[in-house]
């Protein structure tokens, strides 16, 4: 358990609430989880039980498929219910790892003994003890104490950190054929540098890294930059941005076109800052008519089965966990983009404090 350890789920929402049997487990369960479900957050609770399961009555078709050997999906008009072989080698660390691409926050029940980065411990009376063997816990709480109030409060400000503390890379698209302007877009020079340096510039100081996505030419002043090539079996601004989700499965992203030569760290930041607990990804509107603007935006690693099956990163503002807030006035030059050469030479005209821009968007 230690190889798993602390450093596997240290960034992943996972909260132990441990105690023996009788402690009211399962009563601060269930009110957590109606909190977390009122915030809109996907929430699973993983619940150990040392006595084993009864989830199925001898003799039914779903328990014999899965005495022979099958795992089994029950589904009626409500509810789909999956039961699963359990691989002896996976450990709770797996389990976690492949249950938090599709949930924000994990409940585990149980699991006392386990090394969890954030446990808490419910005492069944007031002269009760931690056991040595479950140690470290976060927080103590006696059946005198608001339990509810006090554990809310510690999972709110375990989200919040768990969220800022996850890295975000910067993905910046470079293998478009850039059929309309006619030549390389990422080459092309503005206030005396390549489009691409002005963009790696104003990304470094904002994310954790700066990717390069597609085989297009690079500037020599970008030539050391980690580069990916476009996944495979996916086309246009997918490619580029499925293969950055599966080279770095834990962390947000932020994509760019390398068309948007007039991007700032400040814009960079504001949109950085728009995610939260529970958002897989932010498109901004430039007006509150306008449709959402895919490029650039911002990622959680939990949208990648929704890129990788969309026709395009503008359908994922239909998802549920998109965010789509306004952008200030001042940040609105960094999401247009050029395309043709008549935008740049518009663009080359442009002094840098012009506030508002006649380029069209894509």
């Amino acid at each position: 358990m230690v190889a798993l350890g602390m450093m596997a789920l240290e960034h992943t929402p996972v909260f132990g609430i441990c105690g023996f049997s009788g402690a009211g487990k399962t009563t601060l369960i269930l009110e957590l989880v109606r909190r977390l479900r009122a915030r809109g957050l996907a929430t699973l609770v993983i619940k150990h039980d040392a006595h084993g399961l009864t989830i199925d009555r001898p003799g039914k078709d779903s328990q014999r498929f899965f005495a022979a050997g099958a795992d089994i999906i029950a589904r009626d008009q409500e509810q789909s219910f999956a039961r699963l072989h359990r691989d002896d080698s996976e450990d709770l660390a797996d389990l976690v790892a492949r249950a938090q691409r599709d949930y924000d926050v994990i409940l585990v029940e149980g699991h006392k003994t386990t090394p969890l980065p954030r446990k808490l411990w419910l005492r069944r009376h007031v002269r009760d003890r931690v056991p040595r063997a479950c140690l470290p816990v976060d927080l103590d709480l006696r059946r005198d104490q608001d339990r509810i109030t006090a554990a809310w409060a510690w999972i709110e400000q375990a989200l919040e950190h768990v969220h800022r503390a996850a890295p975000t890379l910067t993905g910046i698209l470079i293998g478009g054929g850039s059929t309309r302007m006619g030549r390389s877009k990422q080459l092309l020079s503005y206030g005396g540098r390549t489009w691409l340096a002005r963009i790696v510039a104003a990304a470094k100081p904002v994310t954790n890294g700066v990717v390069l996505l597609g085989s297009g030419q690079v500037p020599r002043s970008c030539a050391l930059l980690p580069r990916l090539p476009d996944a495979p079996g996916l086309a246009g601004p997918l490619a580029g941005m499925c293969a950055a989700l599966r080279w770095r499965p834990d962390a947000r992203w932020i994509f760019l076109a390398c068309d948007s030569p007039r991007v700032t760290s400040d814009a960079l930041n504001w949109l950085k800052n728009q995610s939260r607990p529970g958002i897989w990804a932010v498109q901004p509107r430039l007006s509150p008519g306008d449709p959402p603007e895919p490029l650039p935006g911002w990622y959680d690693f939990r949208a990648a089965p929704a890129l990788a099956s969309a026709r395009g990163p503008s359908w994922l503002a239909r998802h549920p966990r998109t965010a789509t807030p306004v952008l200030p006035g001042q940040f609105t030059n960094a999401w247009l983009n050029c395309n043709t050469p008549a935008d740049a030479r518009r663009l080359d005209a442009m002094p840098a404090s012009h506030r508002r821009t006649t380029i069209k968007r894509a």
